[in-house]
């Protein structure tokens, strides 16, 4: 038989039908009214596109009907990784103006990649009551914010990046590149969103934690391999330099020269959160043992 709904955050609580219509209902209501409030902000400062704004509005209703805990780590995250990316904005659009296309809104696909397993995850922990659904569910959002973190800080004080896979320097920007400042900021964005998700889960704080943590910065870097290698990267002919854009900042087309043709920043940081996810269950079993 399943477990019963919130049975993993209220081991006392109703049978699944009332736990249903008392507890998810009602939150996906009241998360309706507070994601339309943060969303319609955050498209008024231009945090987030058109399609960003309702694919993190349904996100916040999900999250909500998971438990307000889960609503909150989202809001954490969304809170601190628009900050680090608004945070001297200018300077790191001049460091990867050949690298990386000029967007400061976040889209769809990118809201998607970077809380989709989160909130799924969440729901169903919530939904089935699965322990293992609720660490994978903290793996992938700490895995999420570890590589924004990373990446963000990197940009600014990380100096020359260097591949993940060979060493050799790249540019700033470019996905797979990493430096000291880089690593350091992704294990403090893993660390946070592991310490403040412990409590999700009653008795497991430490846990919870951990596997959590190892989740968040193993997600990392396997964003990062995957990014090195597998990836989509162009080359601009002109200026015989490697970017991410289709039309570099010469104004020449680029050609695909490299990776998978399809495989974009924005899927290769959905698999990062996947990893997070299924490492993080990984550790929470072994701990377990």
């Amino acid at each position: 038989m399943p477990m019963r709904p919130a049975s993993i955050f209220h081991p006392h609580s109703p049978g699944p039908e009332l736990a249903i219509e008392e507890g998810l209902v009602i939150r996906a209501l009241a998360g309706a009214a507070v994601a339309g409030a943060i969303t319609a902000g955050a498209r008024k400062t231009r945090t987030l596109s058109e399609s960003g704004q309702w694919a993190a509005f349904f996100s916040g209703i999900l999250a909500a009907a998971a438990g307000w805990w889960w609503a909150g780590l989202l809001i954490a995250f969304f809170a601190t990784s628009a900050a680090l990316s608004r945070w001297r904005l200018h300077e790191k659009m001049q460091k990867t103006e050949g690298t990386l296309p000029r967007v400061t809104e976040r889209n769809a696909a990118q809201v998607i990649a970077n809380g989709g397993f989160f909130v799924l995850f969440a729901f169903g922990a919530q939904y089935i009551g699965s322990e293992r659904l609720a660490f994978a569910a903290l793996g992938a959002l700490a895995a999420a914010s570890s590589d924004t973190w990373s990446t963000e800080i990197g940009m600014l004080f990380g100096g020359t990046p260097r591949l993940i896979t060979t060493g050799k320097a790249t540019q700033t920007g470019m996905s797979g590149g990493v430096s000291a400042a880089g690593f350091g900021a992704g294990i403090a964005g893993a660390l946070f969103i592991a310490l403040a998700g412990s409590f999700a889960i009653p008795h497991h704080h430490a846990r919870l934690a951990v596997a959590a943590f190892a989740g968040g910065f193993g997600g990392c870097l396997a964003d990062s391999l995957i990014g090195a290698t597998l990836q989509s990267k162009r080359f601009c002919d002109r200026c015989r330099h490697w970017t991410e854009r289709r039309v570099h900042a010469c104004g020449y087309r680029t050609r695909h020269a490299r990776g998978i043709n399809w495989l974009s920043n924005d899927a290769v940081n959905l698999c990062g959160t996947l990893a997070g996810a299924v490492i993080s269950v990984l550790a929470g079993w072994l701990m377990a043992r």
